[in-house]
């Protein structure tokens, strides 16, 4: 497969293909909507192929949400346009953790629906989300508490992941990637924003949730139509399993180990460690796109 085959680059954005299956319409829509309210790609690559960017998505994702509730095009052009805000820091975490401490899931929202909105997941979830997070784990080394924070905070990010990149529909006759923590793991946040960053690629995904036994996990495998890839969490030692799926199951089409749990060296034979969501994201991408 070529680069073009896929269609994305966290780097640079995403090609009208892309973009036209993570919002299900049609391309000559979209291009229509470019040349007639300027709701288009905003940024060139060196050969002068036009991308849209996270910013653009959003946008275009408002114009449709405005389209389908029966509101005239040419007025949903102009209230996802007007939709748009200033251009947020990318890197500003003292405002993040001073709304966390007072609790204020508002503002925690708007600060994170922005920032994944004009900087997309990956690069948000890296220069923020993460930061955010190791800040509080810091501060708990040092005094009790401040799960009430932590716990506002996930959920500011998952709802703004959902308002911004929600679930896109699946490929008849394809299996969408499996998302899920391994019984007895309930930190579910890594995968939300995976479960986003791969929709921004135009890639389902099913995102199982928390604390999934084995045997669930198999039985979701064999659900589906064909051999899905399969993205399995674990975040400590102690829900790191020997066995992700049980034998004599049907086997993934790839299954890949995220979180800090998993040995470094020792995995499930035939799966592959995932060390951060942008490796996660191109090890699903690439092997979507070769099965």
């Amino acid at each position: 497969m070529t680069e073009g085959d896929v269609g994305f680059d966290p780097a640079i954005g995403r090609t009208v293909s892309v973009v036209a299956r993570t919002l299900n319409i049609p391309v000559a829509t979209l291009r229509s909507w470019n040349q007639r309210y300027g709701l288009g790609p905003s940024r060139h690559s060196p050969g002068e192929r036009r991308y849209y960017t996270p910013s653009d998505v959003a946008m275009l994702r408002r114009m449709v949400d405005l389209v389908h509730a029966g509101v005239a095009p040419v007025n949903a052009a102009k209230a996802a346009h007007a939709a748009t805000d200033p251009e947020p820091a990318p890197e500003d975490a003292v405002p993040v953790l001073a709304a966390a401490d007072r609790l204020d899931a508002a503002e925690l929202l708007a600060v994170f629906t922005a920032h994944f909105a004009r900087f997309g997941v990956v690069c948000t979830w890296n220069r923020l989300c993460r930061p955010v997070f190791a800040d509080i784990v810091d501060r708990q080394a040092h005094e009790l508490g401040l799960i009430d924070v932590e716990h506002v905070l996930s959920w500011a990010i998952t709802t703004g992941l959902h308002r911004v990149v929600p679930p896109i529909r699946t490929v008849p006759g394809l299996a969408p990637v499996l998302l899920a923590c391994t019984a007895g793991e309930d930190h579910v946040l890594p995968l939300e924003a995976l479960r986003a960053a791969l929709a921004e690629a135009g890639v389902p995904a099913l995102l199982l949730g928390a604390a999934v036994p084995a045997g669930a996990l198999a039985a979701a495998v064999a659900r589906q139509p064909s051999r899905p890839v399969v993205v399995l969490w674990s975040q400590t030692r102690r829900t790191a399993t020997s066995a992700p799926i049980p034998a004599g199951s049907r086997v993934p089409a790839r299954l890949l180990l995220a979180g800090p749990g998993w040995p470094e060296f020792v995995v499930f034979p035939g799966a592959y460690r995932v060390d951060s969501l942008g490796d996660a994201l191109g090890e699903v991408v690439r092997a979507v796109h070769t099965l």
